[in-house]
């Protein structure tokens, strides 16, 4: 057999995204140049790796246990490729770090500074909903993650970062008196809601259970971007994280609506499962965090105190 580097990591990315085209996209390759290299890799084996059934890609019983075979050559490579950088004196390795997707606002700014000073590290940064953000905690395949509502169904360790601010939102066509409004403000108020699984949709579901708001649900988006935008647009209002709508609110797109009892106040935390075992790169990122986060907030976040 002759199978090469790359036809592992192709065949593999197919497996774990059952599909060509999301492969040839987290892999930056040309659709065709995936399936080339798959149909390559295909060729030295007698048993079929996949097989389709109408339009959809699935693996075989064999092409599993291939491409468990092939993530371990793998990561014996990235291995060598560490332990090289290692012995060079650099601090090399992955690190892995789900968020939820609006995190995505502020652990760029947590990890920059660090990641500039240590260039060997690789990092594979997951930004999705609250739920699958927990589910890769609980299967052990992250190092962290960033979430804003702490996880019940399992034990972790945390490092506090900084406070989530959640407001009603408007876009600036609306015009609003100059007072502070009570919840009766909601019974005209189309809201614009985020998908289930989402921390932002738990966090603001919470809140108006709490306190009986009378909410008109307008419709739900699969994203904060997407509710953001839509909100510009004037499809409705919505309740949302201030990390995410500085430049909407500096520009003039987005107004904040005074309300009685907002904001909804959380804070953004990167947790950890109880007693894990850290490799020497998320030990060291620990102990950046924890020296540096004041500084960072400072500097980077300066404007959300503004608010």
């Amino acid at each position: 057999m002759d199978y090469t580097f790359n036809q592992l990591r192709i065949f593999l990315k197919v497996t774990q995204t059952q599909s060509v085209t999301k492969a040839s996209e987290e892999l930056h390759l040309t659709q065709p140049a995936v399936s080339i290299q798959l149909k390559n890799f295909q060729d030295q084996f007698e048993i079929p790796l996949t097989e389709i059934v109408g339009r959809k890609i699935f693996i075989t019983d064999f092409g599993k246990e291939i491409a468990e075979a092939a993530e371990n050559i793998l990561n014996q490579v990235h291995a060598i490729n560490y332990k090289t950088q290692s012995h060079k004196g650099q601090l090399s390795g992955r690190l892995k770090i789900s968020s939820v997707s609006t995190g995505k606002y502020v652990i760029p700014y947590v990890l920059s500074d660090f990641l500039q000073k240590h260039d060997s590290i690789e990092l594979l940064l997951d930004v999705t909903n609250k739920l699958k953000v927990i589910r890769s905690l609980e299967n052990n395949e992250v190092d962290f993650s960033l979430v804003s509502i702490l996880p019940d169904s399992i034990k972790v360790d945390k490092i506090e970062l900084m406070q989530n601010k959640l407001y009603l939102v408007s876009n600036t066509k609306q015009k609003f008196a100059n007072k502070l409004y009570d919840k009766t403000i909601f019974e005209s108020l189309p809201l614009i809601y985020r998908e289930q699984g989402s921390g932002t949709r738990k966090t603001m579901e919470m809140f108006i259970k709490q306190n009986n708001l009378p909410v008109r649900k307008k419709m739900e988006l699969t994203s904060n971007e997407a509710v953001k935008q839509a909100v510009v647009a004037g499809l409705g209002c919505s309740i949302m994280p201030l990390i995410g709508m500085k430049n909407e609110l500096q520009n003039g797109e987005l107004q904040i609506i005074p309300v009685i009892g907002f904001p909804i106040k959380s804070v953004w935390n990167l947790i950890w499962m109880k007693g894990k075992n850290h490799s020497p790169v998320a030990l060291s990122l620990l102990d950046y965090v924890r020296k540096e986060k004041t500084s960072i907030i400072r500097d980077k976040f300066d404007w959300f105190e503004q608010y």
